[in-house]
């Protein structure tokens, strides 16, 4: 797996390669602009200059958060190691673990005293940076992205659209993004995170055709039901048998993609905030649609026929994985069926085993895309420099190593030249024999694990046009890229989404405030309805405490946003 002697070549062609991309100088700064709050402006006057690597070795301090189980000490990692080398500069950690960074980053942002100099993985809200940019916690970046990051100034000319989707109401820039483009538009990875998933095994030995309609559909799962006994005999199945499972109101385990074919088509991609965006660009809450209210009545329908696994609504992720690692399930939802069942990447990239289920045709066939997924992956709040760097530019200009093109996706997933026994890639040479990292097989390990073990995460940049000039595109997002496209990208007939754009403090804080009312609402009801089922009148009390709880307001800060993003 490791190619021990291209390795110091190819280290040395990085290095130069490093020294290339970075700054010949930074040269002058922004003048001092109005934040609109009481935030620090960025620069002052004159930005230091520095060329990689320093001639005298710097420190700079950092915080971050690790996986757990993983290394804790950044400075082990071998990205981290590379990086000191290339640049003479040190970084001073200090880390939270992950599952724990939460609760831990909000008490570190309160002592502006004992802060580092950066927060290398905030993945703050878009509430955090516009407040701790008010209070003052944290520096406006704008001016030191135009005097000294030049590569990330290059992703910015390339997609010009991730800066703007980085720029608050005043022209501020209060964080660096993670940027991770796997198709765009309607066939970007993310348009759909609730995929459906199927047994095919349980189709094929039962003789059944791939449903495309709701009725047909319906019929499948009754199949599994009756069937059951000898299924388990069958595939060696141990506890019974469940033709479908979910996890109501979570995220990508939610089964709402299912019901994009009752009534106008829109289904629920939105479980956050409930809404979509119609062909004549109207913002609208979907839980006050026919389609809505016919999709979850035809839900409750499967649950009362036992089709639907009881513990749906309060099983936890640990619950849901084991009972499909344990092959128990006809029918799926998640990012990936290889988080739930029993299958390998190559059964997956061959369509054995599981295969996504196709758009179901109820009065009409439509997949409704997820919002913000037409620029694909993005994170606004990934790095912020705080207000106790004594030498923003410096940190700046470390930052932006991040960006560079062969750096990024190293970040992201893993590196090469390991010590262990595994890497995600080895380096390579692209069709113009230029350095190259192409992602190595894994054999049986697990894909997140070895990531998790190499990758820093922070902020970067992958933009479609790095793949097989870069980077090779992963395998296991290489497959579920040609899903998007083959099997959905077709039956998205909607033409917008919402796009992510970044409100002012007053709106964002409003939203906030509504929302927490308006989704719990829904989601109650949805869960609700689909175990108990519904009336009319439990409909209509539905839109009354909407109506209660300013749904009109909350629709029309959207509205106010999205007209702002397609004027001419």
């Amino acid at each position: 797996m490791k190619k021990r002697t291209l390795q110091k070549v190819t280290s040395v062609l990085l290095i130069s390669a490093m020294a290339a991309s970075v700054l010949a100088g930074c040269g002058k700064g922004g003048k001092n602009s109005d934040t609109g709050s009481s935030g620090s402006s960025a620069s002052q006057g004159e930005i230091q200059a520095y060329t990689f690597p320093l001639a005298e070795k710097a420190e700079l301090s950092g915080l971050t958060s690790f996986p757990p189980g993983t290394e804790s000490e950044p400075n082990n990692r071998t990205i981290f190691k590379r990086l000191e080398e290339q640049t003479n500069v040190h970084i001073n950690w200090r880390t939270i673990q992950g599952d724990q960074w939460g609760e831990k980053i909000q008490l570190e942002m309160s002592n502006v005293k004992t802060l580092p100099d950066f927060i290398f993985s905030a993945g703050f809200g878009d509430t955090d940076l516009l407040k701790y940019g008010k209070q003052g916690v944290i520096i406006n970046l704008e001016d030191y992205i135009d005097s000294c990051m030049p590569n990330l100034q290059k992703v910015f000319e390339q997609a010009p659209e991730y800066r703007a989707m980085c720029t608050d109401e005043n022209g501020h820039i209060w964080a660096l993004p993670w940027i991770e483009q796997l198709g765009y538009e309607k066939t970007a990875i993310q348009t759909v995170g609730d995929m459906s998933f199927i047994n095919l095994d349980w189709l094929e030995f039962l003789g059944l055709e791939m449903p495309t309609t709701v009725d047909e559909f319906e019929q499948v799962l009754i199949a599994f039901r009756d069937n059951a006994d000898a299924l388990k005999k069958e595939f060696n199945i141990d506890g019974d048998i469940i033709p479908m499972s979910c996890i109501m109101n979570d995220g990508d385990q939610d089964p709402a993609i299912i019901i994009n074919g009752f009534g106008e088509g829109y289904g629920d991609p939105d479980r956050g905030r409930h809404i979509a965006v119609t062909d004549d660009k109207k913002v609208i809450c979907v839980a006050t649609t026919e389609g809505f209210k016919k999709g979850i009545a035809w839900l409750h329908k499967l649950y009362e026929e036992g089709l639907i696994d009881p513990e749906a609504f309060t099983q936890e992720w640990s619950t849901y994985v084991a009972k499909g690692k344990s092959g128990r399930y006809g029918v799926c939802f998640s990012w990936d069926v290889a988080n739930i069942a029993q299958v390998s990447m190559d059964d997956l990239i061959a369509g054995k085993g599981w295969v996504p289920l196709p758009a179901l045709t109820a009065d009409v066939r439509n997949i409704t895309p997820q919002n913000g997924s037409f620029t694909s992956g993005f994170d606004r709040g990934r790095c912020v420099v705080t207000s106790a760097a004594k030498n923003p530019a410096l940190v700046c200009a470390w930052l932006d190593q991040m960006y560079i093109p062969i750096q990024s996706p190293q970040n992201n997933w893993g590196t090469y030249g390991e010590d262990d026994d595994f890497d995600i890639f080895v380096m390579d040479k692209n069709d113009k024999g230029e350095p190259m990292l192409k992602h190595a097989p894994l054999g049986d390990a697990s894909p997140v694990e070895v990531r998790e073990a190499e990758s820093v995460n922070g902020p970067l940049a992958i933009l479609d046009s790095y793949y097989g000039v870069y980077v090779t595109c992963p395998d296991d997002a290489q497959y579920r890229l040609n899903w998007i496209k083959d099997i959905y990208t077709p039956d998205m007939h909607g033409k917008y989404v919402f796009p992510n754009v970044l409100m002012s403090t007053d709106d964002t804080k409003t939203i906030s405030n509504l929302q927490a009312d308006i989704t719990t609402r829904i989601n109650t009801a949805k869960s609700d309805w689909v175990m108990n089922g519904f009336t009319d009148a439990d409909w209509d009390q539905l839109q009354a405490d909407l109506k209660a709880y300013k749904l009109d307001e909350y629709l029309a800060i959207y509205q106010k946003y999205l007209d702002e993003y397609y004027k001419d």
